[in-house]
């Protein structure tokens, strides 16, 4: 049929009757007052041509000439992740049967509409077809949207609701002003009307009216599953209609099942570059090296309530309930967190002042784990500070040394496996690292953190703590600037290959890589020193350079446009190397107009912090070894998988958990093949979707709460006059045009150019080699990206809200890295590369 009254529609048959009349069916199911009508289905739309006899019929039914709206309902509409509110048309006070058929004809072509089409790409959706509602239209008095949860603050105990009275098209359009109402949930108290300035008193909803709404809002979302976006109408009986429900799309997920409510979370993952989700095995690999670091010191996590590490919405946070609980740790707590971005502090202390979250006794802090951890820790970390500040040369030199020591410990081996003893080799190959070299790296970076901040507080009235950190720029030894400018030396040996290297495509560089076609320029040993490196480097689930050295590729086309060899990456390093040493001498000149004494205890640690701080990166460097191994055993086991039916690929098997994966091998000892009975493929297609829509996901909370709340939603505006405030993370400044860059992958930078980004990790950082600043949108001044800009000479700036959204491609910005912030200078930008 190609036409059906609204009380006929499935639900489920998204693909015959769009998502918009899929939902008006389901709320007619549920019971609730919808105006009636009828859904003209995909079939037509696929025919192209209207069936006039039954639309006409259809309509008829409604009475003679009734007004009517008109409203498409494509395939890929009121989705529960894309609304594609606005995308495509409603006509509404059509009235008779020529004007009907031409509205109709009018939401077919809103479908190929430039902005359909602009939304249906950033949704990652491919193809959609059009069916179109057509519904009796409702007089009202008062229309509007509720919300069944806070849209802009995420909270999930909270209703709100936007109207203004007549037709509710004017709300939906942000045409007027409306009567904003917030609603506790239901038996949290009485309804707030907050209306929009200036408004009615009492608003343009009675009370009776928001009790009515709450109340339907409470039975849809129940019905439905999921929090709604409803739209509704009052008309002059004072009866209520509900027009239109779908899911709130841009809610951030809830933890699961969170005990002892309320509780707060931090975003951690930034800290590693990391705002995108991991991938199921990412996340299950993290959980299981994190439980093997407790054991390695003799601790174990409790079996009893909440984790400390939580993942939701496929990112890592770490949960801090206990900490603003207690009634000494709290005190300190913002100012602590304040290392993490002033957006974290101001939230963090407004936790604090929420009585919700006030101490309470019986609050329990893992003490003994604590306790446990650092008797293992500290005697070994207190001689290995000791013996940094003493001789921190070859303290440097044997940490260094590391390197090839863990190389050869994760080094795969040629003797045939089964995948039971492949995944046994999977879980285990980090439970030597991590006691081992992984901690003995770490002494000398404590040591140079340690002598910078006793440094910071000898010349506290005497210099900025911003001056302090510029003596940190250029400092020798780091792992990653190795790592970059080993990587501009083979560019810049590369260049007789200029023309091939910067305008072929780069899937094909990568083909020829792979079969042996491309000129020898060094690549290679590059990627045997470095291929376990990757952007989002510590999800196992994402491919490394080895894999995919696209990325390499696209650094190499960036440096072959630099033609200023004072620009070139060896010498601003240089460069901020010698000016590091010009500003130490400075600093220890002014300290001794105090006291020889503090000048001389000032240039100690200065000089310590400087010859070691550059080991920042090693642990890390050190850690993805293992977790190489790790992804290789584990695609070599989905291999075994794909080519026995169980999984559709190899990289499928990263999209189960290891427990699943040792579930789909049977229990030991393992058979001869992976387990006949067991198909994960439904599971791993589901996971694949939900990773992909959580990857289309530009904001991530930085504080959040279990009621969803985005705690920075709540916050008041701050910002400095005529700039965007951010976070110093590295010194200078410097003016040019901005470019936009959320994925490394395909990205170039051009001489001069300041690199704005949502995040960054040491897979961004052959970026910085050409980039004349950084601006990131979260992070922290020890995270790997500012490090990096420190040791490069570069000022950054992170911490800025939205910082890829406010700024475009192309702009003129300044960067000020000691002022923490970032100034516009024109509003003309291209549209980006």
């Amino acid at each position: 049929m190609t036409v059906l009254r609204l009380s006929e529609i499935d639900p489920a048959r998204i693909d015959e009757v769009g998502g918009k009349a899929a939902g008006l069916a389901a709320l007619i199911r549920a019971g609730e007052r919808v105006p009636e009508g009828f859904c003209l289905t995909t079939a037509a739309f696929d025919a192209g041509t209207i069936p006039r006899a039954e639309v006409l019929a259809a309509y008829r039914e409604l009475g003679e000439d009734v007004a009517v709206a008109v409203r498409s309902s494509a395939t890929a509409e009121d989705l529960p992740w894309a609304s594609f509110a606005g995308q495509q048309d409603t006509l509404l006070d059509v009235r008779g049967e020529d004007d009907l058929l031409a509205a109709i004809e009018a939401c077919w072509e809103s479908l190929d509409s430039e902005r359909a089409i602009a939304y249906r790409r950033a949704q990652g959706v491919r193809a959609s077809r059009m069916a179109v509602v057509v519904q009796r239209m409702i007089s009202p008095a008062a229309a509007g949207v509720l919300f069944t949860a806070n849209p802009v603050t995420g909270c999930r105990t909270e209703m709100v609701v936007d109207a203004a009275p007549g037709l509710g098209t004017a709300v939906v359009d942000g045409a007027v002003d409306t009567d904003h109402y917030v609603m506790p949930a239901p038996g949290r108290g009485a309804v707030d009307p907050a209306a929009g300035d200036p408004a009615p008193p009492r608003g343009c909803l009675a009370p009776g009216q928001l009790e009515l709404l709450r109340a339907a809002g409470e039975r849809v979302q129940d019905a439905l599953g999921s929090p709604q976006d409803i739209e509704f109408a009052v008309d002059g009986d004072g009866a209520l209609w509900l027009l239109q429900s779908r899911a709130i799309t841009s809610l951030f997920p809830l933890p699961e099942d969170p005990e002892d409510l309320p509780r707060v979370y931090m975003e951690a993952g930034h800290m590693q570059g990391m705002l995108r989700p991991f991938t199921p095995m990412g996340r299950s690999a993290m959980q299981r090296i994190t439980h093997q670091w407790f054991e390695a010191f003799g601790a174990r996590a409790r079996a009893e309530g909440p984790a400390m590490v939580a993942f939701i919405g496929g990112r890592m946070y770490l949960d801090l309930t206990a900490f603003v609980r207690s009634a000494r740790m709290r005190r300190s707590l913002p100012r602590t967190l304040e290392l993490y971005g002033p957006r974290v502090r101001r939230g963090m202390q407004q936790v604090c002042e929420d009585p919700r979250f006030a101490p309470r006794r019986g609050g329990r802090l893992p003490l003994a784990t604590a306790a446990t951890v650092a008797l293992r820790m500290g005697p070994p970390m207190l001689r290995g500070i000791a013996a940094s500040l003493r001789h921190p040369d070859r303290e440097r030199e044997r940490s260094l040394a590391l390197i090839d020591v863990v190389r050869t410990a994760c080094a795969p081996d040629s003797a045939p496996r089964t995948p039971r003893e492949r995944l046994e080799t999977a879980e285990a190959v980090h439970r030597a690292m991590l006691a081992g070299p992984m901690m003995d790296s770490l002494n000398p970076l404590w040591t140079a953190m340690m002598c910078q901040q006793l440094a910071t507080a000898l010349l506290r009235g005497i210099a900025e703590e911003s001056e302090v950190m510029a003596v940190m720029r250029g400092a020798p030894h780091n792992i990653t600037t190795r790592m970059d400018l080993e990587l501009w030396s083979l560019a810049d040996g590369a260049r007789e290959h200029e023309e091939l290297l910067t305008t072929t495509p780069t899937e094909e560089l990568v083909r020829m890589h792979r079969d042996g076609t491309l000129p020898e320029i060094g690549l290679d040993a590059f990627l045997d020193r470095y291929g376990h490196r990757a952007a989002a480097e510590i999800d196992i689930g994402v491919p490394r350079w080895e894999d995919d050295p696209g990325p390499i590729f696209d650094a190499i086309a960036g440096y072959l446009q630099l033609t200023d060899l004072e620009q070139a990456p060896d010498r601003r390093f240089a460069r901020a190397a010698a000016e590091a040493e010009a500003q130490l001498a400075q600093l220890v000149e002014r300290a001794a107009a105090r006291s020889p004494l503090r000048a001389r205890a000032v240039g100690f640690l200065l000089r310590r912090a400087r010859m070691l701080i550059g080991l920042r990166e090693l642990p890390k460097f050190l850690w993805l070894m293992p977790l190489r191994r790790m992804r290789r055993e584990l695609l070599a086991i989905g291999e075994e998988l794909a080519a026995g039916g169980i999984l559709e690929t190899a990289e499928d098997i990263l999209f189960l958990e290891l427990d699943e994966v040792a579930a789909v091998l049977g229990p030991p000892p393992a058979p001869a093949g992976p387990a006949a009975d067991a198909d994960p493929r439904a599971l791993v297609a589901q996971r694949r979707t939900a990773h992909a829509r959580e990857m289309r996901r530009r904001h991530v909370p930085v504080l959040l709460l279990s009621d969803g709340t985005d705690v920075e939603a709540t916050l008041p505006a701050l910002e400095t006059p005529g700039a965007i405030t951010g976070m110093s993370a590295a010194p200078g400044s410097a003016t040019g045009p901005a470019r936009i860059v959320t994925d490394p992958a395909g990205a170039r930078i051009a001489p001069g150019e300041i690199l704005v980004a949502p995040t960054t990790d040491p897979g961004w950082t052959p970026l910085f080699m050409t980039a004349a600043g950084l601006v990131t949108e979260t992070g922290s001044p020890m995270a790997h990206g500012p490090t990096v800009a420190r040791e490069y000479g570069i000022p950054a700036v992170i911490c800025v809200p939205d910082a890829t959204v406010r700024i475009r491609s192309g702009q003129i910005i300044t960067v000020d890295g000691a002022a923490g912030t970032v100034r516009i200078h024109d509003e003309d930008a291209e549209t980006g590369r």
